[in-house]
C-alpha cells in the first residue's frame, strides 16, 4: 500500500512467520529442507528460482535487503554480495567476454582501477578511460567491441558528477551496458535508472550501513541482467550473508532521515570552509562553486554526505592535518554516523602514479571528509584547530 520511498523503507518486509514477531526475523541457516524427493529434484530445475535451497543461492534475510533496495532504486530484481566490491567484479565478469572492451570514467575507486588495469587484462578483456569532466568525448572513445560504460556519480574520492541522461543515450545508441555505482548518493539521494542506467550497485557498506558494522554489496536493475548476475554469484559464492543482510536491511529504514542529516550538515560545512586560507578549494555537489552544480540539482536530491578540500601544504599538510584531528576518526570507511577524514593520496590512492592520480582528481593536498551525525559545531571546531597545524 506504501507509495512513498521513505515508508517503503521501513514497512517492506519478509512476511511475518507463525510467531508473528514485528521486527523482521534473521534466517541463520545454510540450507533449507524439502517436503520429499520430487519436490527437492524440482528445486534444482529453472522453474523453481523461487525456492530456498541454499543460502548461497537464496536466502529470505537476504531477499528481503534485495527486495527493499531494488524497490528504492525502481529496478525490477536485484542480487545481493558480501562486499562493494564483489558487487563491481561480479557485474563485469558476468557481462564482458574476452575480447571485450569496457570504457571507464577515470575517476573511480582505487580498487576498481585496480581491477580495470590489472586483473581484467588478464583474462583479455580491454578498458579505456574517459574524463567525466568532458563527457562530450565518450562517444569517440567507444569501439566496436565496447560491451560496458562504468560510472562513479559522485565520484569517489573527487565528487565529480555526470549527467546520467546524456551517457544513457549514447549507451542505447550503441547498444552499451550503462552500469552506474551510486554508493556515494544512495537511493535516497538519486536513482540513476530514472536517468536510464541499465544496472546500478552499492557498496553498503557505506551510507546504507551508516554505522560502519557490516560489509555488503548490492546490484538492481532489469531482471534478465540480474538473472545473469545471480548466476555467476550463485556459482562463484560472493554472496551476502544472512545476518549482514539483516543488519543492511534494518539500516534503510532511517536511511533517508540519516541522508537529510549528512547533506545538511556537510552543505554547512562547506560553506563554512569555502575560503579558509588554508585551503585551495573546497568541492561539494550542492555547492554553487561546484562545476557540475547544475546536474547535481537535476538528478540529486540533495549533495550527500562527502565534502572534499584541497590543503595549500601537499602530502606534509594532509597527514599533518590528520594527526591534529581530536574527534575526527581516520578509518578507511565513509558513510558512517561518526565523521571520518582521509587523504586519499597517501592511503587508498597511495599506489597510483602521478599520472593515474591526475587523471582521477587526485591531489596531494586532498583531504575527504565523510559528515558524521554529531552536532554541526563539533564537527567544524575539530577540523579548524587541525587545520591551524597543518
Amino acid at each position: 500500500m506504501a507509495k512513498h520511498p521513505q515508508t517503503k523503507a521501513v514497512r517492506n518486509q519478509t512476511k511475518r512467520t507463525a510467531q508473528k514477531e514485528h521486527s523482521t526475523p534473521l534466517f541463520l541457516t545454510s540450507s533449507f529442507i524439502y517436503d520429499s524427493a520430487e519436490d527437492m529434484a524440482a528445486a534444482f530445475t529453472d522453474d523453481s528460482l523461487g525456492v530456498n535451497i541454499y543460502s548461497r543461492f537464496k536466502n529470505p534475510t537476504v531477499d528481503e535487503f534485495i527486495n527493499k533496495i531494488a524497490d528504492l532504486e525502481g529496478a525490477e530484481d536485484g542480487v545481493a554480495t558480501g562486499t562493494g566490491m564483489a558487487a563491481i567484479f561480479a557485474t563485469f565478469m558476468t557481462f564482458l567476454s574476452k575480447g571485450d572492451h569496457i570504457l571507464s570514467a577515470s575517476a573511480v575507486f582505487g580498487s576498481t582501477h585496480t581491477i580495470l588495469t590489472k586483473y581484467l587484462p588478464k583474462w583479455g578483456f580491454e578498458s579505456s578511460y574517459f574524463d567525466m569532466n568532458h563527457p562530450e568525448t565518450i562517444e569517440a572513445l567507444i569501439k566496436p567491441n565496447t560491451r560496458l560504460l562504468y560510472v562513479e556519480t559522485p565520484s569517489n574520492p573527487g565528487l565529480d558528477i555526470i549527467d546520467l541522461e546524456y551517457v544513457a543515450a549514447i549507451c542505447k545508441k550503441h547498444n552499451i551496458l550503462f552500469v552506474v555505482d551510486n554508493c556515494f548518493a544512495t537511493p535516497a539521494v538519486q536513482q540513476p535508472i530514472r536517468f536510464g542506467a541499465d544496472l546500478v550497485l552499492h557498496s553498503a557498506t557505506k551510507f546504507i550501513d551508516g554505522q560502519g558494522r557490516v560489509l555488503g554489496g548490492v546490484v538492481v536493475g532489469r531482471k534478465e541482467l540480474i538473472y545473469e548476475l545471480y548466476l555467476f554469484i550463485r556459482n562463484t559464492g560472493p554472496s551476502l550473508s544472512p545476518f549482514n543482510a539483516w543488519v543492511l536491511s534494518k539500516s534503510l529504514e532511517t536511511l533517508f532521515i540519516r541522508m537529510e542529516r549528512h547533506a545538511e550538515s556537510a552543505l554547512k560545512l562547506a560553506r563554512h570552509f569555502q575560503h579558509h586560507p588554508q585551503l585551495n578549494w573546497v568541492k561539494y555537489p550542492f555547492l554553487e562553486t561546484h562545476p557540475q552544480y547544475a546536474i547535481a540539482q537535476k538528478q540529486m536530491s540533495n549533495g550527500g554526505g562527502i565534502v572534499t578540500f584541497e590543503l595549500k601544504g601537499g602530502i606534509e599538510a594532509g597527514r599533518t592535518f590528520l594527526n591534529s584531528l581530536q574527534m575526527l576518526s581516520m578509518t578507511n570507511n565513509l558513510g558512517d554516523s561518526r565523521s571520518i577524514a582521509s587523504h586519499p593520496a597517501s592511503t587508498t590512492h597511495s599506489k597510483l602514479s602521478a599520472d593515474e592520480k591526475a587523471a582521477v582528481g587526485i591531489t596531494d593536498g586532498l583531504v575527504r571528509i565523510s559528515v558524521g551525525l554529531e552536532h554541526m559545531s563539533d564537527i567544524i571546531a575539530d577540523i579548524e584547530q587541525a587545520l591551524e597545524k597543518a
